[in-house]
């Protein structure tokens, strides 16, 4: 049976939702969620780089599996993956410097953040065709960005000298995403995939 490709892209915001089912992505999730400009303008880098990552592999692998090269995927993945982000970079730093310099580090941090790869990985798994695949590539970005974008708004509430030492930063994150995911859990009735 064929998955509709709007039913992917839904479930892979709400139901299938990289950060909370998966948990792919943490290391800037926690780090640039901590202001609402910053956490936004990641999101929707990630998003775009989600998005044409996801394209750009599903043609790289149709290519490998035609010439019988498919255990090269991994390596080839994250070349395409790293080559777009080094020109995402080129591009932000020339046009929108302020986001440049907001993101800091965390830009080239995309090229090894694993919900990437993990984008490309389980698009080859399900054997997903084109539209499926970019569906998928785009809902997993917005989907990303969805969270980041509520942790920061919910960390930006949060006055951090009320809490204990041992809770601020990372831990009170932790606990903050893992409610959030049980939140996500109730959307599982409305539309999903495996």
């Amino acid at each position: 049976m064929t998955i509709h490709p709007l039913v992917i892209f839904f479930a892979s915001i709400f139901t299938s939702n990289m950060i909370f089912s998966n948990f792919l992505g943490m290391c800037s999730f926690i780090a640039v969620s901590k202001e609402v400009e910053t956490a936004t303008g990641l999101g929707v880098a990630v998003t775009f780089v989600l998005t044409v990552t996801t394209v750009l592999n599903y043609f790289v692998y149709q290519l490998l599996e035609y010439f019988g090269l498919e255990y090269l995927r991994f390596i080839v993945f994250i070349i395409v993956i790293a080559a777009f982000v080094q020109l995402l970079e080129m591009i932000l730093e020339k046009y929108v410097e302020n986001l440049y310099y907001a993101l800091g580090i965390f830009l080239p941090l995309i090229t090894v953040n694993c919900a990437i790869l993990g984008v490309s990985l389980f698009m080859v798994i399900r054997e997903y065709n084109f539209m499926q695949s970019l569906f998928f590539g785009l809902g997993s970005g917005l989907g990303w960005a969805l969270a980041i974008i509520s942790m920061s708004g919910i960390r930006s509430r949060i006055n951090e000298n009320s809490l204990p030492e041992g809770l601020r930063g990372a831990p009170i994150t932790l606990i903050i995403t893992g409610i959030m995911a049980l939140a996500f859990i109730g959307f599982s009735g409305i539309v999903s995939i495996s």
